[in-house]
């Protein structure tokens, strides 16, 4: 019985101190010390939440820069898609996330690729197929990277500035403004935060 009560005891204490204690400690922790990392990094414009700038968002306006194939809308549904139809199924399927996962031979993954190119190339005219990164026609492992190359960046700088009027040195101004290095100086590749970039491109035009 001497062993039964210290087990009970020792479960006991764990359960308060890992299960109350140290959640709430680092929930404190969080909020004060990294509030806005904590609470998804959310970007407001105008007193208005836009976005974060850790998930990606589809923007085919031609006045703003294309983010990387994403999953963006990944729990975007409507209050009719909860409902069960006559089977009893609905189209919501939860939140998630993820790349597909498809191999390059995947008769699938060629279809939207190719789609994305010519999607791609229509709006970018003055471009060739053999120009446009990597970057623009995969997405990233998590499915919603916020984030393109600088490469990405500089072959769409054209068409925004035609698009906008603004000029090719300020929009490339933008660009830079929202690039980031490698992190630590040596994890990772510089990004451009798409999000970012666009927003203050609403901004100039009055968006």
């Amino acid at each position: 019985m001497k062993i039964l009560q210290k087990a009970i005891r020792l479960t006991i204490t764990l359960m308060i101190i890992c299960g109350i204690v140290y959640p709430l400690f680092i929930t404190g922790v969080g909020q004060v010390i990294f509030n806005k990392q904590a609470n998804g990094s959310i970007i407001t414009s105008n007193g208005k939440a836009v976005g974060s700038e850790l998930i990606g968002q589809n923007f085919t306006d031609p006045r703003f820069f294309r983010g990387r194939v994403s999953s963006v809308n990944y729990n975007t549904y409507t209050e009719a898609d909860t409902k069960p139809d006559k089977s009893g199924k609905t189209a919501y399927t939860g939140v998630g996330s993820g790349s597909q996962n498809l191999a390059p031979s995947n008769k699938a993954l060629k279809e939207r690729v190719q789609k994305d190119i010519d999607d791609f190339l229509k709006t970018h005219p003055d471009l060739k197929k053999e120009d446009i990164p990597t970057d623009l026609l995969t997405s990233s492992g998590s499915g919603l990277d916020p984030d393109i190359s600088p490469q990405a960046a500089e072959i769409q700088v054209s068409s925004v500035a035609k698009a906008t009027g603004i000029s090719e040195e300020n929009i490339r101004k933008i660009v830079k403004k929202y690039t980031k290095g490698d992190t630590f100086g040596s994890l990772g590749e510089p990004r451009v935060n798409v999000l970012k970039v666009n927003l203050e491109i609403a901004s100039i035009l009055g968006k």
